[in-house]
Parts: C-alpha cells; sequence; structure tokens
C-alpha cells in the first residue's frame, strides 16, 4: 500500500511524476484571492494554528458545521486549542474531502508534521504547531514569500481607497500585491445598504452621484485609482447573469428611482446592471484588464444564520440557472462594438463547463493567446474530479496548452499549497496521457505545456 500523501501524492504515472518535479519550483501568479493588502502590510503573527487555519475560513466551517459542532466552537468565543480540537473531530471525518488532503498538506509544507491529524491526537500536533511557530516567522508577508509567490490579485470594492497596496509598492514588498476592480455592491440595488453605499462611493471619488453619468463618473475616478496600484482585472460574480438592454437613458430613469428611495422591479435591475456592465466592459478593454465572471452561486441562504452571523460565512451553494444565453448575447454585443474585454469564465455549476468552454471559442482573437478563457475549477469544484473535469473540457474544446491555471480563491495564507495540490492533478492528467500513447513522450514539450500551465500563460496574460 502506497504511504498516505508521500512524495508520489496523487501521481500515479512515472511521466505524471518527471513532469511534477520539474514544475514545483515555478513561481506562483494567484490572480484571484481575497487576501488582505491591510494584514499583508501589518505583517502581524498568528497567536496560534486556530488563528491562521480557521479563522475566515468557512470551507472548514461547512465541515464542522456537518459534523453537529456548535456555533460557538466554530466563529464563536470558545477557547482557540477548543475549536482546533473540534476541527480535527470533523476532519477524521472528512474521507474524500478536499480539506483532508489541503489539511495535511499544510501541516506537512508549514509545520513539518507528517501526522494525520485525529481527535485523539489534536494535542499533540497543536502543541507541535505551537514549538513551529515560536520557532519560524509566520507572519503573512513571511509566509507568502515561503510559498514561491510572484504575485497576488486581492479583490477589492471600488471604494476601497487601496492605502495598503501602496504603502506595500513604496516598501518594495517583492511580491506583486494588485488590487482587482470588483464592483458587485454598485450592482445590487436590492440591498437594503444600497444607496448608503452610492454615498461612500461618490465620498471615495469626489462626485457626488445623482443619475447614471455621475455613477459613471465615479467609478471612472476609482478605477483611475486601481489602476496606478497596478489593477490588471476586474471581478464580477452574479446569481443570474442580466441581459435586458434597453438603452441608458431607461437605465439613468431606474437609477434615479432606486436614489430616492423606491425600490426597482427585478426587470429595471436588470437593465440597469445590463447598461452598467455594457459600460464597464468597454471601460475593462481600453484599460486591458480581464473580465472575470463568477456565476451560479446562490449565496446567503440560510437567513437566520446569516442574521446571526453575517455574509461569506459558509451559507452558499451551488446555482441552477441558464447562462448560455444572456451571455453569448453580451458578449456577442461587446465583439460587436470591437469592445470585447479579456474574459475569464467561472461558474460554481459542473453543468456548465461546456457551455462556457464553448463560448469562448465564439469569441477567440488573433493576437492574444486564449482571450476568453474557461476559468479554473472553482470553489465547490476545486477538488481532483472538479480539476479534472475542467481541463478534460478545455482540452475537448480548446487550448490546454494556454490555461491559466489554478487559484487560490482564499483567505488563508497557508492556501498555496492548493496551487501544488493543483500541479500534481494537472501533471498526473497529461502524465497518463502520454503512457497510453495519448500525446508524445517528448519531456520538452510537455514540461513546456505544464510550466506554461502553472505561471507563464498567467504571467503573460495578465501583463504582470
Amino acid at each position: 500500500m502506497q504511504k498516505f500523501m508521500d512524495d508520489t501524492f496523487m501521481l500515479y504515472n512515472e511521466t505524471g511524476r518527471r513532469l511534477y518535479e520539474s514544475c514545483r519550483e515555478i513561481p506562483i501568479f494567484d490572480y484571484h484571492c481575497h487576501l488582505s493588502a491591510k494584514e499583508i502590510y501589518e505583517n502581524k503573527k498568528p497567536s496560534n494554528l486556530t488563528e491562521l487555519w480557521l479563522s475566515g475560513d468557512h470551507y472548514k466551517w461547512r465541515i464542522m458545521r456537518a459534523h453537529g459542532i456548535e456555533e460557538e466552537m466554530i466563529t464563536g468565543t470558545a477557547d482557540d486549542y477548543e475549536k482546533f480540537h473540534a476541527y480535527a473531530g470533523a476532519l477524521q471525518e472528512a474521507v474524500g474531502n478536499p480539506l483532508f488532503h489541503w489539511s495535511h498538506l499544510e501541516l506537512q509544507r508549514y509545520f513539518h508534521i507528517t501526522d494525520v491529524l485525529t481527535e485523539k491526537n489534536s494535542r499533540v500536533i497543536w502543541d507541535k504547531s505551537t514549538k513551529v511557530m515560536e520557532a519560524e516567522d509566520f507572519s503573512p508577508r513571511s509566509l507568502i514569500l515561503r510559498s514561491n509567490v510572484y504575485g497576488l490579485c486581492t479583490t477589492e470594492d471600488p471604494a476601497a481607497s487601496l492605502i495598503y497596496h501602496k504603502k506595500l509598492i513604496e516598501e518594495a514588498f517583492p511580491v506583486k500585491v494588485l488590487p482587482a476592480f470588483r464592483p458587485d455592491l454598485v450592482m445590487e440595488m436590492t440591498r437594503e445598504s444600497w444607496r448608503d453605499y452610492m454615498v461612500r462611493l461618490g465620498q471615495a471619488a469626489d462626485v457626488e452621484i445623482s443619475d447614471l453619468e455621475t455613477l459613471e463618473k465615479a467609478l471612472l475616478a476609482r478605477m483611475d485609482v486601481f489602476e496606478k496600484a497596478g489593477c490588471v482585472a476586474s471581478d464580477h460574480g452574479f446569481e443570474q447573469f442580466p441581459w435586458r438592454p434597453e438603452g441608458t437613458a431607461k437605465a439613468d430613469r431606474i437609477i434615479k428611482k432606486a436614489l430616492s428611495g423606491e425600490c426597482p422591479a427585478k426587470d429595471e435591475i436588470d437593465v440597469f446592471q445590463t447598461e452598467l456592465l455594457i459600460w464597464l466592459a468597454e471601460e475593462y478593454s481600453r484599460r486591458g484588464w480581464a473580465m472575470e465572471l463568477h456565476v451560479g452561486c446562490i449565496r446567503s441562504r440560510n437567513t437566520r444564520m446569516v442574521k446571526c452571523i453575517g455574509e461569506a460565512t459558509g451559507f452558499d451553494s451551488v446555482g441552477d440557472f441558464g447562462i448560455a444565453v444572456p451571455l453569448a448575447s453580451f458578449m456577442d454585443h461587446m465583439e460587436q462594438m470591437e469592445m470585447l474585454p479579456k474574459m475569464i469564465l467561472f461558474s460554481l455549476n459542473n453543468r456548465d463547463l461546456s457551455v462556457l468552454a464553448t463560448m469562448a471559442g465564439n469569441f477567440q482573437n488573433a493576437g492574444i493567446r486564449s482571450k476568453i478563457q474557461l476559468g479554473s475549477a472553482w470553489w465547490f469544484q476545486d477538488h481532483r474530479d472538479g480539476m479534472e473535469e475542467q481541463m478534460r473540457v478545455l482540452a475537448n474544446t480548446g487550448l490546454l496548452g494556454h490555461f491559466i491555471g489554478m487559484l487560490t480563491d482564499s483567505r488563508s495564507y497557508l492556501s498555496y499549497t492548493r496551487h501544488e495540490y493543483f500541479r500534481r492533478i494537472l501533471c498526473n492528467l497529461v502524465g497518463s496521457w502520454a503512457e497510453k500513447g495519448e500525446l508524445p513522450d517528448d519531456q520538452d514539450m510537455l514540461q513546456r505545456i505544464i510550466a506554461n500551465i502553472c505561471f507563464w500563460n498567467a504571467k503573460e496574460y495578465f501583463g504582470v
């Protein structure tokens, strides 16, 4: 029997093992994450493994809830060791869940701990990790540097000051910490706080927002600030992708209605979102920014728990909405204007993979390699089966060799082991094709493709 998570973990053929050896030291460009530039700048060391491992990680919180653990032991004020002990109990039941592998990769790579974490030995591993954290530097900057990160893009609201991105540039931190522009709050008119947010956005841009024109003026001002901070990408999240192009005059009437305190109807919100998306995509195209579209997630669906502990705390799931027609219409509209930006298409529902992959093929453009990308397996899909399926669909319908690879989509500084996890799966998949005679036994060719997917394609695509 193969040893648990040894050097050949996830590598079931000799070619895959050789390929992994060729790429394991290649840098990481993490083009979509939720790390905090403020935390990176302030560089505060965590006090213990719970603070480092469990704080803000709703992946882990979900399996703890599934294990029947009380919320006090998850997001509440329980003792940090007791929270860790509770997680260990849930983890030992998580066979087949990528968290089982991710957690042990993190213990191995950052703490040199090869023991399997269980409820019984949680105190031993807690004590070992404490000693390692006392002896080594576990500050955010150190963990980023130790993880061989070349650059990362943090997801930022348009009203964010970006002061800490600027300070990191001034301090010449060797890793590029770039902001990604995410205007979701601009779009979400149904939120009770939307009008207050419009005031805050206007203050950040020094523009009084009273209609569509002044909203666009404010967004332009903020995009200029983002560009100076190194922004190379925007990011949008939708449950249902809107497409109702009825003109800017109608969108202007709708935003004025919403700013006055009236609640627009669903079809009116779709009009507003459509017209603003068209305008934003034009601006992204002018700036050369990539436009990331994340669709297919229904968020914050446990109303009682969200009221208790807030949003983005583990109460989201896969959505089931039609994407093909509205997305095709939007992309075709932008292409007719010759203003279609680079785009990365993600869906949380793996049913949509073929839709997105073939849609990308409709709009590829001479001069930019795979201008429209099928995004990596995202969120609930970033396990072995999901990653392999995404890469097979891309290989079957497009150019896997131009794929921009993995991202962490995480708030944790230990999550860079997910890039290792991805690279092992990628190398095993390509290696298996070669060993079956489906690809030539040409190591130079295979290693070049692997290296490009792991790093170089993304670096070129984002122009970093």
